[in-house]
């Protein structure tokens, strides 16, 4: 009689481990980085951990490599440093699942060194407050508890019988993967809780939707010739620039903003936005520059300001005459230093309130930020602003002037090729050449092109003509078959040409000539 023999069932391999210890750490990260944000939203959304060690990482940045990352990524500089944390954070978080066993807690003990970092981080921001040390500490107590019972689990032995009817071998994997599972559940729920609950107490869309725009004392006229394509005249609010110091933007009320100007003056002063709405608003055209624009980058735009003159504001107060700079500082501590003549002189620096006849867009400063003609934004167009100090060059310093950049920050003349596009193809024959130019407050009395090394030749100016903002130009260019390298340079309202010399954002702003390459087919 033939045997038969029965064919084992294959058992369905199982993950090492070590793996197994890895994916400990990363939920117990999650989780730490969830109770935090949940509890940081009872409070301050800025006291979460991911976002106290971020603005802490933006801070103690080197400018060369904040400049290199401003240059890569532009205004997706803060997405790119939370994707980075966030890869930093994971390796750390599997390091630490690997280390910890139920007999070493060198993992816990990673955990509470980066959570010693967070607190450090929170508790030190400009703005913190006492109870900003909670977020961390809950989120990391929470992640040690996790990280430690599950790997006691891992190091207890299975008791149960594989498919086969074998005894299981190690550690029990459903158990684990059951709490790994709840663990992950856990760090989702608080974390999605954290941004739910934090929309509902900090969001300011609410205040800004129901935010009248005051009614301006003037009019200003917002009519462009057409410029063929090229950049529009007026930024639109969703096209703006933003670069700042500001993780996530601060969230202030109309009602609860208020400005305190002091320091060097005969009377302390605090205004409110009650107040501020009895005094009368102006609108004004500005382009705002940010020092960080490279020859040619697009770090810059044109907007119509709402608001209130500053140097009123600053009368109210009595400036002294010893005082030359105010040091402007926005609700999450960055601060702006400000030679005084730009508030006080007829270029009509504004505490602006509105953006293109809307409220400020939250990510730009609402409910009031400074604008002021002429100067490079990094010291002059504090967002989020609450306190205006008079003071002096010499006797405080500045977010910026602190980490090497220049105290005043002048606009230095620049100009830009915005059609063709660098290494487009066009066809031979009259080619349209477009872009802008720039000076504040100077103004733009010509624009030139130059094609390959030839002559110079003017291009045609574009209404309006206004000193506070940019100027569109136009040029016919007959392009001949072949590649050609196309140059643009500028000559400001006082006669200055645009300099050729080419230099980097830092310390003062970048400078050079806008090329760009063109094969004509």
């Amino acid at each position: 009689m033939t045997s038969v023999q029965e064919t084992p069932t294959p058992t369905q391999p199982r993950p090492p481990v070590t793996v197994l210890r890895a994916v400990n750490g990363i939920v117990a990260a999650g989780l730490t980085v969830g109770v935090g944000q949940l509890v940081a939203a009872v409070f301050d959304r800025a006291a979460a951990p991911l976002f106290a060690v971020g603005s802490a990482v933006i801070d103690l940045t080197p400018k060369p490599v904040r400049e290199s990352a401003i240059s890569t990524f532009g205004t997706g500089d803060k997405t790119a440093l939370l994707v980075g944390m966030g890869v930093i954070v994971a390796l750390l978080a599997v390091l630490a699942g690997v280390l910890e066993t139920s007999r070493r807690r060198w993992g816990s003990a990673l955990f509470a060194a980066f959570g010693a970092l967070g607190v450090a981080a929170a508790v030190t921001r400009p703005a913190a407050g006492v109870w900003w040390f909670l977020p961390t500490v809950l989120g990391v107590a929470a992640g040690i508890t996790f990280l430690r019972v599950m790997a006691v689990r891992l190091d207890s032995p299975a008791t149960g019988e594989t498919d086969s009817g074998d005894a299981e071998q190690g550690p029990d994997r459903r158990a684990f993967l059951l709490g790994a599972s709840g663990g992950g559940a856990a760090a989702v729920v608080t974390g999605v809780a954290g941004s739910a609950l934090d929309h509902f107490f900090n969001d300011v869309s609410r205040d800004r939707s129901a935010f009248s725009v005051p009614r301006a004392v003037n009019t200003i006229d917002q009519s462009a010739d057409d410029d063929g394509g090229a950049t529009p005249f007026v930024t639109d609010n969703s096209d703006f620039y933003r670069i700042d110091t500001a993780l996530q933007p601060p969230q202030l009320t109309s009602g609860a903003w208020s400005l305190r100007i002091h320091g060097m003056v005969d009377r302390e002063v605090r205004i409110d936005m009650a107040s501020l709405r009895r005094m009368p608003a102006i609108e004004k055209m500005v382009t705002l520059t940010c020092v960080s624009n490279e020859v040619g980058g697009d770090l810059i735009g044109n907007a119509t300001w709402t608001g209130y003159r500053l140097r009123d504001l600053l009368a109210m107060a009595g400036p002294s005459d010893d005082a030359d700079m105010v040091l402007s500082t926005s609700s999450d501590g960055f601060t702006a230093g400000t030679p005084i003549e730009a508030l006080t002189d007829d270029r009509d620096s504004l505490l602006a309130v509105a953006m293109n006849g809307t409220p400020l867009p939250i990510e730009h400063g609402y409910p009031a930020r400074m604008v002021v003609p002429g100067l490079y934004g990094y010291v002059s167009a504090t967002k989020w602003v609450v306190s205006l100090e008079v003071t002096r060059f010499d006797r405080a310093k500045a977010y910026w002037s602190t980490r090497g950049w220049s105290e005043k920050g002048p606009i230095k003349t620049s100009s830009r090729i915005d059609v063709p596009r660098d290494s487009a193809t066009v066809n031979a024959g009259r080619v349209a050449v477009g872009g802008v130019a720039w000076a504040q407050p100077r103004g733009i009395n010509a624009v030139q092109v130059q094609v390959d090394d030839g002559p110079w030749q003017s291009a045609r100016l574009l209404a309006p003509d206004n000193i506070d903002t940019w100027r569109l130009w136009s040029w016919d260019w007959d392009a001949t078959s072949g590649d050609h390298t196309l140059t643009v340079r500028a000559i400001d309202g006082e006669g200055r040409q645009q300099s050729a010399v080419v230099s980097r954002p830092d310390p003062d702003g970048s400078t050079g000539l806008h090329t760009i390459d063109v094969s004509v087919s």
